[in-house]
């Protein structure tokens, strides 16, 4: 798989996030490798979920897309 592939792959599941929860914006959902963490804690700071919450949502938007 390609950078091209995995940004697109990306794309798709920030949208599904973004449909989830409208409050969400590119910056909260910007993935830097190795920076899963922050980006997790920015999605729970912006939504008000639960930790676990947001870990199953963004499980569930990247292996729909994301194989």
């Amino acid at each position: 798989m390609n950078t091209l592939e995995i940004k697109g792959d990306w794309n798709i599941a920030k949208g599904k996030l973004k449909q989830k929860w409208a409050k969400l914006t590119d910056d909260d959902l910007q993935f830097a490798e190795g920076q899963a963490e922050v980006m997790l804690g920015r999605i729970q700071k912006r939504t008000g979920e639960s930790r676990e919450a947001v870990e199953k949502a963004v499980k569930e938007a990247t292996a729909s897309c994301c194989k």
